[in-house]
């Protein structure tokens, strides 16, 4: 049984259970950890916020040592971590692969910008005065992590807070916790005790107490609008930071200029990653009319090629859905969107012949209409949702029309199209002839109901630091405007 990480060790629980993670793959028990308490997450927030004031007074040249050597561990552990991603996740290895290799990417990324990011000059107001600014760590931040990119989506939150200088609790989801207690103890040992702690246990456990926790300032969390609202309101309390990267129904647009051999494949990853259950993926397709049929023909050709199974089978394009509870959903919105008119092209059942796991084939659906369950509800499955549109006008206002706004996707060679909508379209990321790839340089995040602040970028360094104005006079002296103000009746009008 895998332990707790705490204060730089392998830790057990106050009290806590034990929890037995399951291969979504072919159902056989991978590992089991602890279930812990309450109380182990207060516990390992009482130790990063001892570490934390040493962690920021290493000088950002050795901090950044620090940073880098987790990048090279990461891709001296890179076969490891890949297989047991794969194992209690689902996903294809070769997915995985590109996931460990991603983390280590923005590791030596903020190695880089620990260096000489730090504050900025600002002309003074007056003679002989010098000022500035500082940006210092918010302190402890609690990084509460989705399953679906267990490792990515920890490394956006912990690269750079501890690029910053403050210390983390890192809460995996209680699906897939292993390769993040692996991580800890190869790639992340070397840094001095407490500034990485690993609590593994549900939200209402551990999550919830890591949010109320008066040790902790920030809480960096990807997951649904709905938990974000709700660790949003709890935080709100406490006026404690928070960073939200939150659920999405994300457009995207093929224009009738766009080339079918790029744009065919193109949706159908951008869709089909990780089994649907990615927030950027192309929930919302749009096809204008003119090339509709040919479009919807060969979509449905492509996504039939697709080969469902194991991710360690090196031939498997999809993996399973991560658990029982996630492809019952599915199955319930497809059917339900089939009871509001929507047409199956291929797929909307499970695959038994793929495995014991919870595998479903990937669908295409036609006649989808704005009310309809796919396009009102973030659908976390291989679900491709498409909507034939009039026009590149009728396309853009659809895809505009959204309470959310993480990311948008087009196909077009017209430059007139793609500026309209990417000025029409709230998203924190909009894509053009490139579905899906980010940038460790640029920021990442939601607009709307897809969450608030931002990962990546400078912008995502400084959603764990604040800014401090130092004000400089050189040459003390009194101020004419200081009392009394009868020495100054000259100057009233």
């Amino acid at each position: 049984m895998k332990k707790l990480w705490i204060d730089g060790q392998s830790a057990p629980s106050r009290e806590g259970g034990v929890r037995r993670i399951v291969n979504p793959a072919t159902l056989e028990i991978v590992d089991e950890v602890v279930e812990a308490t309450a109380a182990d997450a207060r516990f390992a927030a009482g130790r990063a916020a001892a570490a934390q004031p040493g962690w920021w007074a290493v000088p950002a040249v050795e901090r950044a040592r620090l940073l880098h050597e987790v990048a090279h561990a990461m891709r001296q552990d890179r076969v490891e971590l890949a297989d047991l991603l794969t194992r209690e996740g689902g996903k294809p290895r070769i997915e995985n692969l590109d996931e460990v290799e991603w983390c280590a990417a923005c590791f030596d990324y903020y190695g880089e910008l620990a260096r000489h990011s730090y504050g900025n000059s600002v002309p003074p107001v007056a003679p002989h005065q010098v000022n500035f600014t500082i940006k210092e760590p918010l302190g402890v931040v609690a990084a509460i992590v989705p399953f679906n990119y267990p490792l990515l989506l920890l490394v956006w939150k912990i690269a750079p807070a501890l690029a910053a200088g403050n210390s983390v609790v890192i809460k995996p989801s209680e699906l897939t916790p292993l390769a993040t207690l692996r991580f800890a103890q190869q790639g992340l040992a070397h840094l001095p005790a407490g500034v990485v702690n690993v609590v593994t246990g549900t939200g209402p456990a551990v999550g919830e107490a890591l949010v109320d926790d008066p040790h902790v300032q920030c809480i960096a969390f990807t997951g649904s609008t709905a938990v974000g609202t709700r660790i949003a309101e709890r935080a709100a309390r406490h006026l404690k930071r928070v960073n939200l990267e939150l659920g999405g129904i994300d457009p995207f647009i093929v224009f009738e200029d766009a080339d079918l051999d790029v744009a065919v494949p193109g949706v159908a990853w951008a869709r089909f990653l990780n089994s649907g259950q990615v927030c950027t993926s192309a929930k919302r397709i749009f096809v204008v009319q003119s090339i509709a049929g040919e479009f919807i023909e060969r979509f449905v050709e492509h996504t039939r090629t697709l080969r469902v199974g194991n991710g360690m089978d090196p031939d498997t394009d999809m993996g399973p859905l991560i658990s029982q509870t996630a492809i019952e959903r599915v199955e319930a919105q497809v059917q339900r969107s089939l009871g509001e008119g929507a047409r199956l092209l291929t797929g909307g059942a499970r695959l038994p012949e793929a495995g014991p796991g919870w595998f479903y084939a990937p669908t295409v659906l036609t006649e989808v209409t704005p009310s309809q369950t796919v396009v009102c509800e973030e659908v976390f499955g291989p679900v491709a949702s498409i909507q034939v549109v009039r026009d590149a006008d009728e396309a853009i206002a659809a895809a505009a029309r959204s309470e959310y706004g993480l990311g948008a996707n087009i196909y077009t060679k017209n430059l007139e199209w793609a500026m309209r909508a990417m000025s029409a379209i709230k998203a924190g990321t909009f894509w053009v002839n490139d579905p899906l790839t980010d940038n460790d340089a640029a920021p990442f995040g939601g607009m709307r109901k897809s969450g608030m602040g931002r990962e990546l970028g400078e912008e995502g360094l400084d959603a764990f630091r604040e800014p401090k104005h130092v004000h400089i006079d050189f040459v003390p002296e009194r101020k004419p405007y200081w009392h009394p103000y009868r020495n100054r009746r000259g100057e009233l009008p």
